[in-house]
């Protein structure tokens, strides 16, 4: 499959794969993450959603495409260069809260509802504080993270982490997981108690 074969391409997609280039952003999420992220989502109406790293905000939008009307969707970077990008373009629509923060210090203050899914594509939330990040799943919920398959870039280190991470996931008996060699390599967990 290739991405000419994913379909309803949200708009703001189109927009911040624009913005990717001009502002030489070189960690974009693609259109199969974003095409499962829209699938999931729509299967919790009204729904309470967390994305842990904006970044330029690409699944966000995908994010955005699948949650319904009733959906509440918090998606948090500590970038404000990127933050400012995704909210000119996403401003208009109230499900969604856009923050400028620092994810160690947001997940150490959250005190609301637990959450339908979790997006974790950032290093709080995945590869740190994670205890604290599937505490906040619902029971049915999902917990996802991507870039699971190695690449050559991956810093000295990094494949072992990634090890370790897989490793403490599947150790869960509260949480059924499933790995995917889609996209970047996908994880997802679904909380069953």
């Amino acid at each position: 499959m290739n991405d000419q074969e994913i379909k309803d391409i949200p708009k703001a997609f189109v927009e911040l794969s624009a913005k990717c280039k001009e502002v030489g952003f070189d960690q974009p999420s693609d259109r199969y993450i974003g095409s499962l992220l829209k699938t999931l989502a729509a299967t919790k109406p009204a729904g309470n959603f967390l994305e842990l790293g904006t970044g330029i905000g690409l699944s966000l939008s995908w994010l955005a495409e699948g949650i319904d009307a009733k959906s509440t969707l918090i998606s948090i970077d500590n970038d404000p260069k990127l933050i400012n990008i995704v909210t000119d373009i996403l401003n208009n629509d109230s499900r969604l809260d856009i923050s400028c923060v620092d994810g160690f210090q947001w997940l150490e203050n959250y005190t609301g509802e637990p959450f339908d899914m979790i997006f974790a594509d950032t290093w709080p939330g995945k590869y740190f504080e994670l205890e604290k990040t599937l505490a906040l799943v619902k029971v049915g919920g999902y917990y996802i993270i991507d870039d699971m398959n190695p690449t050559d870039d991956w810093p000295e280190g990094h494949a072992e982490k990634a090890t370790a991470l897989i490793n403490q996931l599947e150790d869960r008996a509260d949480f059924h997981i499933t790995k995917m060699n889609w996209s970047t390599g996908i994880i997802i967990c679904t909380r069953n108690k």
